[in-house]
């Protein structure tokens, strides 16, 4: 069996040249590796049975939690934090601070904030992941901020914590934002809307629950309980909530559904629920029974 670790290529584009297609599958672990619980295995449309029983297994062993998710740009987490990342950029340009974003998403209940995740990734990383979903099929929920944020800091050689400079400064333990870094996010900014951390929280956490629940409109993953395993295992969605699923059964979907569309009047389309979202808001019903 071949596996790929890719974060971004088809694995059905690498199993175009390999002569036994079927024994390849994507097995998409997490940074930082170690210590990330989840293993996305991904097989594509020729991949057997046996591979994927296999990928389960090795993982497992390796004490991971698995899950199958099909084979599309992204896969299933890195999918739905794009329009999260890019909401980062949305909010930079509307005048909010790196401390002020980073701490809204930590009261929320993520364990770091997404600069802060940005920077242990590797803003390289993340760079590539947000161009990669840019030019594939997300189309509007892909818009709304400006992924040149990040690649001119490629530019700047501020590749996150592993060149000792991303958004933050690294020295030992020891985590700063430095003047250049403050100067740069300043220029970047368009204007400053004096946004609450409320709005803050829910403009960051609705781009990323929007997307968990068009994978699962799209049959990206199988069900609710994948999703919520999913992105509590792979990004950390804080964890008391239960993940995305569970987070909209207990705010109530119809509620949601209100917020996103005043969001979608205020800000753009890329606000906009997804259909599966609307349709559980008309009819009431909850994704967990």
């Amino acid at each position: 069996i071949f596996a790929t670790n890719t974060s971004a290529i088809p694995i059905a584009d690498i199993a175009q040249g390999a002569r036994r297609p079927e024994r390849i599958i994507g097995m998409h672990y997490f940074s930082p590796v170690p210590s990330m619980p989840l293993l996305e295995i991904i097989p594509h449309g020729g991949t057997a049975d046996c591979a994927t029983a296999t990928a389960f297994e090795v993982g497992t062993k390796q004490g991971k939690t698995c899950i199958v998710v099909k084979d599309v740009p992204g896969f299933y987490v890195n999918r739905c934090l794009g329009p999260f990342l890019v909401e980062v950029s949305a909010l930079a340009k509307d005048g909010v601070s790196l401390e002020a974003l980073d701490k809204a998403m930590k009261n929320f209940g993520m364990p770091v904030g997404p600069a802060t995740l940005a920077d242990e990734v590797g803003i390289d990383v993340v760079s590539h992941v947000a161009s990669f979903l840019s030019n594939a099929d997300l189309g509007v929920r892909m818009e709304g901020g400006d992924i040149s944020l990040m690649q001119n800091m490629i530019g700047k050689g501020w590749l996150g914590k592993k060149s000792g400079q991303g958004f933050y400064s690294y020295n030992g333990k020891k985590k700063t934002i430095n003047s250049d870094v403050k100067a740069y996010l300043k220029e970047f900014s368009s204007r400053d809307l004096g946004l609450k951390e409320k709005e803050i929280q829910d403009r960051m956490v609705s781009r990323f629950v929007n997307e968990a629940v068009k994978c699962l409109e799209d049959e990206i993953i199988a069900d609710p309980v994948v999703g919520d395993i999913g992105l509590v295992f792979g990004t950390g969605f804080a964890p008391f909530r239960g993940g995305p699923f569970r987070y909209l059964d207990t705010v109530g979907v119809d509620k949601y559904c209100d917020l996103m569309n005043g969001f979608a009047e205020k800000y753009g389309p890329q606000f906009e629920p997804c259909q599966l979202l609307k349709d559980h808001a008309a009819s009431g019903k909850k994704f967990h029974g």
